[in-house]
């Protein structure tokens, strides 16, 4: 019988008390030093104090027995955040050679007594997935997407969706294709973005997505189509930064596309036209001035609204955007400031 069964079973029965379990009646518990003069005494409840004093004992002994396997079940379930005791279980399950498809069903007994932001758990689970390898590839995505449509910023679930991907590369090749390919992980990301379009995470994932996936030929063959799908999001809700940041993303490396790329300007343009104050459009153009876009008439209309007019010869473009920052974003005008004083002098 798993660990995860005899816990089911415990919660229904009164618990015994170790001390008065026969097959613990050889342990001598270790109880914990405080020190001769303990300033502020932890009120631990009876049955924790007992249960951690049985597990130092096992702890002391490097005892890797089925027993001391149930012990850790029954001290993660009073304190699912203690890592000394998921790295003995660790240990014990490698020495038993335990099957560990049981160990996923004990983490979803834990996880689900309210414990899904729990770094511990989700260690212990990414250890597991990574020992079983490609049988867990399907399932663990299916997992996190099951904890995602629960809290679709749960970063525990994401990370581990990411880790799984990047460092155990085959299975996640695997996973993928099995689940309809890198291009529905992108739909998958289309579908969240949909139901919260300020959901950071689902960005992050996406662009996650077409930088690592060896399938989708990375930034220049997802670009054109990336672009549209940010710049509409942009339109759309132009004060979640995430597309703007995104956005940039797409240019990682490449200044000159950035630069010559029209759709970028069109963007911000578009943006200041119904709001001049637009801090991220602002700054995306500044960044475009800086790495050598040549004002239009639309970016002299656009500063017009401020006062200034392209016949300012005595006055870059970019300075004037980093004067208009310093007003429209007053937390950050010292960037502002420093931004403007190390402006390069080839900018316009």
């Amino acid at each position: 019988m798993s660990s995860s069964d005899d816990e089911e079973d415990e919660q229904e029965e009164v618990r015994v008390p170790l001390s008065q379990r026969p097959e613990w009646s050889d342990v001598e518990p270790i109880p914990q030093d405080d020190g001769p003069n303990p300033v502020v005494s932890i009120a631990y409840t009876d049955e924790f104090r007992e249960t951690m004093d049985y597990f130092r004992a096992v702890f002391a002994a490097d005892e890797r027995s089925p027993r001391a396997l149930e012990l850790t079940a029954e001290v993660i379930h009073l304190n699912a955040g203690n890592y000394t005791v998921w790295h003995f279980r660790r240990l014990i399950l490698e020495s038993l050679q335990s099957d560990l498809r049981d160990e996923m069903k004990f983490f979803e007994l834990v996880a689900n007594k309210g414990n899904h932001k729990n770094y511990q758990i989700w260690h212990h689970r990414r250890w597991v997935a990574e020992k079983l390898g490609t049988i867990a590839a399907t399932s663990e995505l299916q997992f996190t997407q099951e904890v995602l449509s629960l809290d679709a910023k749960n970063y525990h679930a994401w990370s581990h969706r990411q880790e799984l991907s990047s460092h155990i590369i085959f299975m996640a090749q695997w996973a993928l294709q099995a689940l309809g390919g890198w291009e529905n992980e992108l739909e998958y990301c289309r579908e969240l973005l949909e139901v919260d379009i300020l959901n950071n995470s689902a960005w992050n994932q996406r662009y996650f997505v077409i930088t690592k996936s060896p399938f989708l030929g990375g930034l220049p063959a997802m670009r054109d189509s990336e672009v549209s799908f940010c710049t509409n999001a942009i339109i759309e809700n132009p004060d979640n930064e995430s597309p703007w940041r995104f956005l940039r993303g797409l240019y990682k490396g490449d200044n000159e596309a950035f630069v010559n790329d029209p759709a970028i300007s069109k963007v911000c343009i578009c943006v200041l036209e119904k709001n001049k104050n637009c801090v991220f459009a602002l700054s995306l153009l500044l960044d475009l001035l800086c790495y050598g876009f040549q004002p239009t008439p639309d970016l002299n209309r656009i500063l017009s609204t401020w006062g200034f007019s392209g016949s300012e010869s005595d006055q870059k473009y970019a300075n004037l955007v980093c004067l208009i920052l310093e007003k429209v974003d007053p937390m950050r005008a010292r960037y502002w400031i420093w931004r403007r004083d190390s402006l390069p002098s080839h900018v316009c």
